[in-house]
């Protein structure tokens, strides 16, 4: 629960900043968009499950103009319960990361890209199995990582569009898998 309301916090400062950002004259560095996603997770020995993330879109001139910077919050949270043995299993993954993504020349109003970043995971597991002497067991570790992304956005009305992107992460004994799906809000 305290990663989460870290992550939360972080989140509601990156993104209360946006509109600042957005109209601030002569700035370096400026937020384009912002990308509102949920995920499908495919965690290395589970099966898949929901997530969410939300990541904001950054130019700056110093950069190419195909290049944007994504500082990106991600959450998700699995439980499993067997009754019959009295066995019950939370993992949760609270991510904060940073990727770069190179925007390819737009296709037939789609708009392909591919990136790669970092990003620290803060993971937690938890497991109450008292039949196996385990009450409350809990385990909690932070990870770097890094990540490999390639996806495709599409415009519906003027700044309002939609995103396909297969995400992997490469976390030591945590690699995940992800499909995001999203709203995209370009300013």
């Amino acid at each position: 629960m305290r990663h989460l309301a870290l992550l939360s916090a972080a989140a509601l400062a990156l993104f209360a900043s946006v509109p600042a950002f957005a109209q601030a004259p002569n700035m370096a560095t400026s937020i384009t968009g912002v990308d509102i996603m949920s995920a499908t997770v495919m965690q290395e020995g589970q099966s898949s499950f929901s997530g969410l993330a939300i990541r904001a879109r950054l130019k700056s001139p110093e950069l190419l103009d195909n290049v944007s910077i994504m500082p990106t919050v991600e959450y998700w949270r699995n439980s499993s319960s067997v009754s019959t043995f009295g066995i019950k299993s939370v993992r949760r993954d609270a991510t904060l990361g940073v990727d770069g993504r190179w925007n390819f020349p737009a296709w037939n109003h789609l708009k392909p890209y591919a990136g790669a970043g970092v990003a620290a995971h803060f993971l937690t597991n938890k497991v109450d199995a008292p039949s196996l002497g385990l009450v409350n067991a809990s385990d909690s570790v932070v990870k770097g990582g890094v990540a490999l992304l390639g996806g495709v956005d599409w415009e519906m009305t003027g700044h309002l569009g939609n995103m396909f992107e297969l995400k992997y992460h490469h976390v030591g004994g945590y690699r995940q898998m992800k499909i995001n799906w999203g709203l995209t809000w370009t300013l």
